[in-house]
Order: structure tokens, then C-alpha cells, then sequence
């Protein structure tokens, strides 16, 4: 295996499905901007996510649509002459 190709900054990063407003704690390089304070009682980073396994259709067995930018307006009126 190739030496020093994984990064060294890891720290621990609190990911938030902000469709359904769960969190979860793991370690991750990712930049922030934003802090957060845990259930622990300490800040950590927090990173946004639109969609995490919690609301994703494949792992609820529901069919969920989350249009943050109107697009299934969109594409609704753009094919409903096609029919």
C-alpha cells in the first residue's frame, strides 16, 4: 500500500439530515463553518446534509420527494403536454 496517502486532520464531526433534523456524531476531514453543541455537552462542527439514511426512500421503504428548488414543478409542467 502507497504511504502517507490518507489524511492526518480527522476529528470528530456532527452530520445533521436537515429534512428530518437527525444527527449523528462520527470523525471526518470535512471543512465546516458551523458548530453545534452534542448531547455530550461539547461543540463539535456540524455539517449540513439534504439527505441521509434516515430520509432516503431505499433505506425507509417510503417514496418521499424532498424539492428544495421546485423542480419536480418543473419537470411536471414541462412533460405534461407529453401525455
Amino acid at each position: 500500500m502507497k504511504a502517507d496517502i490518507h489524511p492526518k486532520n480527522y476529528r470528530m464531526v456532527v452530520f445533521k439530515d436537515m429534512s428530518n433534523d437527525y444527527a449523528f456524531l462520527t470523525r471526518s476531514t470535512v471543512d465546516t463553518k458551523e458548530t453545534i453543541k452534542w448531547e455530550d455537552g461539547n461543540e463539535y462542527p456540524l455539517f449540513k446534509l439534504e439527505i441521509s439514511h434516515k430520509s432516503h426512500p431505499f433505506f425507509t421503504g417510503t417514496n418521499m420527494l424532498i424539492d428544495t428548488a421546485g423542480r419536480i414543478d418543473k419537470f411536471k409542467k414541462r412533460y405534461a403536454n407529453k401525455k
